[in-house]
């Protein structure tokens, strides 16, 4: 069906819904409340840890679909904060690349990393091959590829406009289908990949879990903080050590449109703000190698994701899911075809190159969550485990680092090289 010609042809009946920035943000933050109120009352979404802000918008995205193609109404909305959001985001996940951190994983988070850079490889050869077999835009293999599986939502909603600048229509729409389906996916073959592992291999827990500790990150907490709860929390939400940290954030994003711009003009595809994560990153590692000024890891997490949130939600409210129409068999195909190698990879991989034991065999289940998903997918995935196994220690120190300080800025550095050979 010609949408164009369909749009022409629509009645005067319809609405013309156009927001402003402050009402795009109202839109925004309504439709997140929205989401975590539907996630407290629903088992599926919380038991597949799918974000907020993603059950919000998708629910926002299907009523625009319906009404949209009802004639009944059209919906635009600002994006300045939008991509403001996405630009802050993507500069707190380069904050986070600490190279003192990975040094201090050792071997297997440097095997982990290197073993991430293959999947994300892989993932993109398969999107991009299956393009071409269903005589598809190869860029298409990227948007149903590493963006939306290996990055999520959140790299869906940036690397989106970018392949849509290059030529691909519809690519943030792709990605964030595809990663709404990944999310799902990663978390439905985790635990079937480690479970089969474990009976196969008759592995098992080597380590004992106190029953006064608990398991937070792959950290264990055996004995209760001295410092109270009040002033735990007042030290944390210390104004100027907020301040510091967006500040750094903020100064990472003006210098990194000049390193950007740089790449642009000698012809590469350099979007804005993988600049800003290489400044940030820049940041951070001399800060800790020099002790010239202070390092907010906290503080800048909690801004990263509170950026993300809206970010995300503005981005889900503007998808036009009337335009996935005509993909839709392409799309699952690839996408099915992606998870039985994710599945693979992680069994015949990951495992063996991990250690060939328990651990290696949690890990391969984490792997799953946010090799389809994101990294709470990983962790639930990693927790259902061990609640059934016993306890994987070093699991749960490489799983949640490789997910936050090095899966994005890898991601996004192998996908520069994949868009520059297919411009």
């Amino acid at each position: 069906m010609n949408f164009l010609l369909w749009e022409k042809e629509m009645g005067a009946n319809s609405m013309d819904i156009n927001l402003n920035m402050y009402q795009t943000l109202a839109a925004a933050v309504a439709v997140f409340f929205l989401g975590g109120f539907l996630k407290t009352k629903i088992k599926f979404l919380r038991k597949y840890c799918i974000p907020a802000p993603v059950i919000g918008g998708t629910i926002f995205s299907i009523v625009n679909c319906i009404l949209y193609t009802k004639g009944l109404w059209t919906y635009t909305q600002d994006t300045v904060m939008q991509n403001w959001c996405m630009m802050l985001f993507f500069t707190s996940i380069g904050y986070m690349a600490s190279v003192k951190l990975i040094k201090k994983g050792g071997i297997l988070v440097i095997k982990m990393a290197v073993l991430v850079g293959i999947l994300i490889i892989i993932q993109n050869c398969i999107g991009i091959s299956l393009s071409h077999v269903f005589h598809e835009n190869p860029l298409m293999g990227l948007a149903d590829g590493s963006i939306p599986l290996v990055g999520g939502h959140g790299t869906s909603g940036s690397f989106g406009p970018v392949l849509e600048k290059l030529g691909l229509p519809d690519a943030t729409t792709i990605a964030f289908a595809a990663a709404t389906f990944g999310l799902v996916a990663g978390s439905f073959i985790g635990g079937p990949i480690g479970e089969l592992l474990i009976r196969h291999f008759h592995l098992f827990s080597t380590e004992t879990d106190e029953s006064s500790s608990t398991l937070d990150g792959g950290k264990i907490n055996k004995h209760p903080e001295t410092e109270d709860d009040e002033d735990a929390a007042a030290n944390y939400l210390n104004m100027d050590n907020f301040m510091y940290a967006f500040g750094q954030l903020l100064l990472a994003m003006g210098l990194g449109t000049y390193v950007s711009q740089f790449f642009v003009d000698i012809g590469l595809v350099f979007p804005g703000y993988i600049g800003a994560m290489i400044v940030a990153a820049v940041i951070r590692n001399v800060a800790e190698g020099t002790k010239l000024f202070g390092i907010y890891q906290k503080e800048s997490e909690v801004l990263g994701g509170m950026c993300l949130n809206i970010f995300l939600s503005c981005a889900l409210m503007s998808l036009k899911l009337w335009q996935l129409a005509d993909l839709a068999v392409p799309l699952i195909v690839t996408l099915l075809i992606q998870t039985v190698v994710m599945a693979l990879f992680a069994y015949f991989v990951i495992f063996r190159v991990m250690g060939r034991n328990y651990e290696a065999a949690v890990m391969a289940s984490g792997t799953c969550g946010f090799g389809m998903g994101a990294t709470p997918n990983a962790i639930a995935n990693m927790n259902a485990m061990c609640e059934r196994f016993g306890p994987a220690h070093t699991a749960y120190f490489v799983i949640p680092l490789i997910g936050a300080f090095v899966v994005d800025f890898l991601n996004a550095s192998i996908l520069m090289v994949f868009m520059n050979l297919l411009k």
